[in-house]
């Protein structure tokens, strides 16, 4: 087949390449409503007479919920703000009854806490120093002085936190401070080994990410690799969730498995597992961080 030239003005088309990053603000709109007709006519003719592009869209129509629930990506003129975007969204919104926020996709920045155990720290810094993480640690706090230096070697600070039955309150309303200090919009529980108090949970309702060493539930408290051992188990878990008062109960963003067989020992399964728990942990933070996660009830509709 010969395709045959045409005497179309293609010449007066805009060039891609001369619409540059810098020229235009970009930004992400996630919103859940009760589904029905009209919802993305409305949310694409919106964007559309703002001179907004959209670049990335997913939805997903829930038929067992009726509810909708969508992720878009658009940029466009430097005037707009998430807040002008929002009050000018919002007659849209009422009308349909819609759950919604506007965001800009600056990177957000998270908090790491750790105990002893480092892998998922080693994880999220190898990530964010070669920019896949989809967030900017800021700061690593722990209640042991054990990563100290491989916080500091990758330029972060570092904060130690003692916790002692006496001194949890204390010690907790410290890690509210360096939310505060360090305007961080996200803090990642990456193995750290102290239960949350009801008020913190609360406090960081949304915008806080635990690690858990198996699927949930199973294998709950500790030595989980040896109880997954004397079990003769075949497939190692660990699943990401969000934090909340129900300890281990939170809405689940990702959970990864890796499958093993009788010869794997303790020693084995656990060192498998780690590699299980930074996997999870990292896609859970990035998801986030681009707001790719929406809450439903107490699940997830995430949008990779």
């Amino acid at each position: 087949m010969t395709l045959m030239a045409t005497d179309s003005p293609v010449s007066t088309l805009p060039k891609p390449e001369t619409l540059k990053d810098e020229q235009a603000q970009k930004f992400v709109l996630t919103l859940s409503c009760v589904e029905r007709a009209g919802i993305v006519q409305a949310v694409t003719t919106f964007l559309f007479e703002r001179g907004f592009n959209i670049e990335e869209h997913q939805q997903f129509d829930d038929g067992l919920r009726q509810t909708l629930h969508l992720r878009t990506a658009f940029s466009g003129p430097l005037s707009y703000s998430p807040e002008r975007l929002e009050e000018e969204f919002s007659a849209i919104a009422g009308r349909f009854d819609m759950k919604f926020s506007f965001h800009d996709q600056t990177k957000k920045r998270v908090l790491v806490m750790v105990s002893k155990f480092g892998h998922c720290l080693n994880d999220l810094i190898f990530r964010w120093r070669g920019g896949s993480l989809g967030g900017d640690l800021v700061v690593v706090a722990s209640n042991h002085e054990t990563h100290r230096a491989m916080a500091e070697a990758a330029g972060l600070p570092f904060v130690y936190i003692p916790v002692t039955p006496d001194t949890k309150a204390e010690a907790e309303q410290r890690l509210l401070d360096l939310v505060e200090e360090y305007n961080a919009d996200l803090v990642v529980l990456a193995r750290y080994m102290q239960v949350l108090s009801d008020d913190l949970c609360r406090a960081l309702e949304g915008r806080a990410i635990n690690i858990h060493h198996s699927f949930l539930p199973g294998f709950k408290g500790a030595r989980p690799y040896h109880q997954a051992y004397d079990r003769g188990v075949k497939l190692v878990g660990a699943t990401a969730h969000y934090v909340t008062a129900d300890l281990d109960e939170g809405p689940i963003i990702e959970q990864e498995v890796i499958r093993v067989d009788h010869s794997y020992g303790p020693t084995t399964l656990s060192t498998v597992g780690q590699d299980a728990e930074a996997l999870a942990l990292s896609r859970a933070v990035k998801w986030h961080c681009e707001h790719r996660v929406l809450l439903d009830q107490t699940s997830t509709v995430v949008f990779r």
